[in-house]
């Protein structure tokens, strides 16, 4: 049993320096000017759902301040339930820059 502990160990140690190794190979071979699909399918997404959802956000945003107006002038908060509800959803639908740089 001690000696299958030992192969099991020497043969993990090893894929880890196999990997350690071959990590740095393939982070090398990455060129920055290659299209990339895996960020082309996020922009995509981000067109397609992100931000129609962020003006459908909008919209319902909009009816709820209208609704919390009631609650929000007496606390005069009224300026930080129009940013929550209706100038942040809209901003992230509209004023974002396409593709997002932060992706």
């Amino acid at each position: 049993m001690k000696r299958v502990k030992t192969i099991i160990s020497l043969v993990l140690a090893l894929l880890m320096v196999v990997g350690v190794v071959s990590s740095a190979g393939w982070a090398a071979d990455f060129s920055w000017d290659e299209k990339d699909p895996v960020t082309d399918g996020w922009n995509i997404m981000d067109l397609l759902l992100a931000r129609p959802i962020g003006i459908a956000a909008g919209v319902f945003g909009t009816a709820v301040f209208i609704l919390a107006l009631p609650f929000t002038v007496p606390t005069k908060s009224v300026e930080d339930a129009a940013q929550t509800f209706i100038v942040k959803p809209f901003s992230f639908s509209f004023a974002r820059q396409f593709p997002d740089e932060d992706m």
